[in-house]
């Protein structure tokens, strides 16, 4: 089978992790019959040094016409000072509102071998956990109006920004999280601040009309500040979490740190149709770009997700799981999760590492 993918490695670190990612993506290919055809495009800093802007329409519609897209990272202090309208990271909201991703899908789950380099003690992570933070992505604060105002009180200029949520948007984001609740341990854990927050009133008021939907499945409810707590507290406790953007966005970065590095974690954004946008949940990390040090595997997950949740193709995103546990297993790691006197592998070495491991599995 053919697919088309379209590739936006970005600033920093992504063109590094990303051609690992592509490594092993051809690996698969190879060994189970398929080709996968890339379309490199610009999306980020980069394109504000090429086009003058960070998200091109060429970019676009490159991204709408390819299967499914390759993320690596975008930004970096080059282009902190750049007018905000133009900033990097305008370039993910603008690819997410235009391709329809909804739904940001991001699992942390603790590796038994990488249990060491858990910031959490080892009698609370017990057997380790498995979650997976369920973030709406085209609603909230992020995509609500953003201006200043001069306050009324003479305190000076005030900034102002909306968050909203409106029913449909609560229940296509909740139906997605108690479908994939069905087929994990049957438990939503819906996060928001309703004992302030009017949007997230209308939240749990709808994540609860949907649950009705779903008897088998079992609905909790956090407010925000508390789920932070819980999640090293106990993350075992949670099964699927599903929370507004801006806590999600969050809870995910803090659920990716007691895996033992952000390193590790994939992410899969997603529109109705199943097209998605795959990518690391972590950042462009200029201090370490072109060394050849960065971490790969969260980006080799990525890639993983976007085999099972846009191609339909299970046994091949299991696959390279697969091998990412075997070959963490055997030892092998990138600085971010060695421990002291560990031997540390190169980017480009982990995901040779895994593509041998691929080809003999």
């Amino acid at each position: 089978m053919d697919f088309n993918i379209a590739v936006v490695k970005g600033d920093g670190i992504g063109p590094e992790i990303v051609d690992e990612a592509i490594k092993v993506l051809n690996c698969v290919g190879e060994k189970f019959g398929h080709t996968f055809n890339y379309k490199e495009v610009l999306a980020g800093g980069c394109s504000i040094d090429v086009n003058g802007v960070p998200l091109t329409q060429e970019t676009i519609d490159i991204c709408k016409n390819a299967d499914s897209v390759l993320l690596g990272a975008v930004g970096g202090p080059k282009w902190d000072n750049v007018d905000s309208t133009l900033r990097p990271e305008k370039a993910l909201l603008g690819l997410r509102s235009e391709l329809g991703l909804f739904a940001n899908i991001r699992p942390a789950m603790m590796y038994e071998a990488l249990a060491d380099a858990c910031p959490i003690k080892k009698e609370i992570i017990g057997d380790g956990f498995d979650l997976v933070v369920c973030r709406e992505l085209t609603g909230d604060v992020y995509f609500g109006k953003h201006y200043r105002k001069e306050s009324e009180n003479g305190y000076g200029i005030m900034g102002c920004d909306d968050m909203n949520y409106s029913t449909y948007e609560v229940e296509r984001i909740a139906r997605r999280a108690f479908e994939m609740a069905r087929v994990r341990s049957k438990k939503v854990t819906s996060v928001d601040k309703a004992n302030v927050l009017e949007t997230s009133r209308v939240w749990r008021e709808t994540v609860t009309k949907v649950a009705k939907d779903y008897p088998d499945v079992e609905l909790d409810y956090m407010y925000v500040d508390n789920a932070a707590m819980q999640l090293v507290r106990n993350p075992g406790q949670f099964d699927v979490i599903v929370t507004g953007n801006l806590f999600g966005d969050i809870l995910s970065d803090e659920a990716s740190m007691i895996t033992g590095s952000i390193g590790m974690l994939p992410s899969a954004s997603l529109n109705e149709g199943g097209r998605g946008m795959y990518e690391p949940i972590h950042g462009s990390a200029p201090d370490i770009a072109g060394k050849n040090i960065a971490n790969p595997i969260a980006t080799i997950l990525s890639a993983a997700m976007m085999l099972k949740y846009s191609f339909n193709l299970t046994d091949e995103a299991n696959v390279i799981e697969k091998a990412v546990n075997d070959v963490l297993n055997d030892g092998c790691r990138t600085a971010d999760i060695a421990l002291k006197g560990e031997d540390v592998l190169s980017t480009s070495q982990m995901g040779d590492k895994i593509c041998e491991k691929i080809k003999l599995g």
